[in-house]
């Protein structure tokens, strides 16, 4: 997700394919700054392993990646800011793969998405007896990344109990698990990001100051995709490229109409938004339809291809269930919007989802989704 192009897209691609792609849009089809033979030298992509690639354009990022090249092999944290769709996992993967580190293990641990106990357990493990259900003791995500990275994501996010024992980790290397009288030697590199006011949350109590001032050791701020239109076309191509493949989908065009509205959109979603739009377009296959959309969005916060319900952690038994829920809805989302689409012909929505009939009409009840009765067609 980020980008001189930086995007989290979950997908293997070479250099020089990336070149190849952006070269053959037409002049035309750039913006201003790229519309140079010069220019279609500027993408750089790096693979970052896990099917995970940073791909860069703008001289913004091109800034960022300088700044990740100058931190990568100093071992200290690293406090990652920016709206949120930016990219800062990415510029978080890019940090791990040039350093020293890289051949360990990287870890992502979402600080928003688990309730207190749940956190302090997954950071730090527990003994067993710790808590009811505590059945033998386990090891938390700092053991388990011993020599390696963690990224802590929405930080800010992060309750303030185990704010301080992250600050005794960040200080001296040591911590507990939950239930233990012992403490443990750890060493593991730490990245933070969020896209929260920092100064806020240490104003309003939520955030530790001293916490901040451990993280903070050096900052990289990832602007936003407004800010670094250069990267657009780039990153259209690649999202078609990389969803088209995803959805067996041809790869479809990105016309001067398209990219100058996508230039003009203000993307508040960042590039999040973007590959959302991306999958729209590839779904839909009709690009006067995507660009109304767009259009209409302009002054929304957001672009809402896709309202998944992300089901809360806490309603979940183990992270497999929360992928299961995840997933669901996700597929759920994708039929309702074909149906739409398709103005309830179901035979049709098959089609356009590339299953047969009858597993469409088994996820209609599966799901129970209640399209209304006057827009199916007798098809049905």
């Amino acid at each position: 997700m980020s980008d001189p192009i930086a995007s989290p897209i979950k997908k293997e691609c070479t250099s020089a394919h990336m070149v190849e792609d952006h070269a053959s849009l037409p002049n035309s089809v750039l913006p201003p700054s790229l519309e140079t033979s010069e220019a279609v030298l500027l993408p750089q992509e790096e693979e970052l392993g896990s099917n995970w690639s940073y791909v860069a354009a703008s001289p913004a990022m091109r800034d960022v990646r300088k700044r990740v090249g100058q931190v990568a092999n100093i071992d200290v944290p690293v406090l990652l800011l920016g709206e949120s769709g930016t990219g800062k996992e990415v510029i978080a993967r890019l940090i791990h793969k040039l350093s020293a580190r890289s051949h360990r293990t990287f870890m992502k641990v979402n600080c928003a998405a688990l309730p207190i106990e749940l956190l302090e357990s997954e950071l730090f493990g527990y003994e067993a007896g710790a808590f009811t259900g505590a059945n033998q003791s386990k090891q938390g995500k700092f053991e388990v990344c011993h020599k390696g990275t963690i990224l802590l994501d929405e930080i800010a996010e992060m309750p303030i109990p185990p704010q301080a024992k992250l600050l005794h980790v960040l200080q001296d290397g040591e911590f507990s698990r939950l239930g233990s009288a012992t403490t443990s030697k750890v060493d593991v590199r730490v990245l933070a990001a969020t896209n929260v006011d920092i100064g806020q949350a240490i104003e309003s109590r939520r955030f530790r100051l001293d916490l901040y001032y451990r993280l903070n050791a050096f900052t990289i701020h990832l602007p936003p995709l407004r800010d670094r239109k250069e990267d657009m076309a780039i990153l259209l191509n690649y999202f078609i490229k990389t969803w088209a493949d995803r959805y067996a989908r041809p790869r479809a065009q990105v016309s001067t109409k398209m990219l100058h509205a996508c230039l003009r959109h203000s993307w508040p979603g960042n590039v999040r938004e973007l590959e959302n739009f991306v999958k729209l377009y590839l779904v839909l296959g009709d690009e006067e339809q995507v660009l109304n959309k767009l259009g209409s969005s302009s002054n929304a916060a957001t672009l809402q291809v896709e309202e998944v319900r992300v089901p809360n952690p806490a309603d979940c038994h183990d992270l497999k269930s929360l992928v299961r829920s995840l997933k669901r809805g996700a597929e759920k989302e994708a039929i309702i919007l074909a149906l739409k689409q398709a103005k309830g012909r179901r035979k049709e929505t098959a089609q356009m989802l590339k299953i047969s009939l009858r597993a469409l009409h088994y996820k209609i009840l599966q799901y129970g989704i209640d399209y209304p009765a006057n827009h199916f067609s007798s098809e049905a």
